[in-house]
């Protein structure tokens, strides 16, 4: 069952105002335990338009509502009209004005297409233009080309992946997924609906710094939820 997120929200919302007023509130996202005052990036969409993000192509992109609980999402509708010089994804929103290092994501993300292999959506980290960065693919089936951990480095994208699982039980509703990234040791991990058990590891250090962003290499889906707080092995383990 999905959680309830108008009433996480509304939790969010009491804790900032307990922390602007100097009382002690817990942390909504309950693993890792940290203080909202430092979160990286926080983006729950609720407004009309989908400011703060760029867009391969933002024609196939919106702000929507959830046909669950009517909560405002970012929501990839349509087919991207755009091809990059090297095979990568196709549908990519980048979060505008910040790069990351180290960090520690988490966002919810909904597949909105009929189930088959190659069913995705992805997570961009390390972006640093559009042939130079990372993306987490998850899939319904692992293969050469699929559910993994893929590098971009000036040529068509290239699995880095040391583990993976065979595969993500794709469903129609919702799923919480986090991003672990830690450039100096390399380390990237993935998680998928368990956030204390990675589903991938990958070690590369090609891109300490970079942009994050949500998308998929060529299906449809939803995000929300979207949080990025500090990364590094000190703050990911207790």
């Amino acid at each position: 069952m999905r959680p309830n997120r108008a009433g996480m929200k509304a939790f969010a919302a009491a804790v900032l105002c307990a922390t602007v007023l100097g009382s002690a509130a817990p942390d909504p996202f309950d693993e890792p335990p940290r203080n909202l005052g430092e979160t990286l990036l926080r983006d729950d969409f609720e407004r009309d338009q989908a400011t703060g993000w760029a867009f391969t192509d933002a024609s196939a992109w919106r702000i929507a509502k959830d046909p669950q609980d009517g909560d405002r999402v970012l929501e990839l509708f349509g087919v991207s009209k755009y091809e990059p010089k090297v095979r990568s994804p196709l549908n990519i929103a980048l979060a505008e004005g910040k790069e990351f290092g180290a960090f520690d994501l988490r966002v919810k993300v909904r597949s909105t297409v009929k189930d088959y292999g190659h069913r995705d959506l992805c997570l961009i980290f390390g972006y640093v233009d559009p042939s130079h960065f990372y993306y987490v693919h998850m899939a319904k089936e692992a293969d050469p080309h699929a559910h993994s951990v893929f590098l971009v480095n000036g040529e068509p994208r290239v699995s880095i992946a040391e583990t993976r699982t065979k595969g993500v039980e794709w469903t129609d509703g919702w799923h919480e997924v986090r991003l672990v990234r830690e450039p100096e040791s390399g380390l990237v991990e993935f998680y998928f609906d368990d956030l204390q058990k990675p589903i991938m590891t990958a070690h590369d250090k090609t891109f300490a710094n970079g942009r994050i962003g949500l998308g998929s290499f060529d299906d449809k889906g939803m995000f929300d939820d979207l949080v990025v707080k500090p990364g590094g092995a000190g703050a990911r383990r207790p």
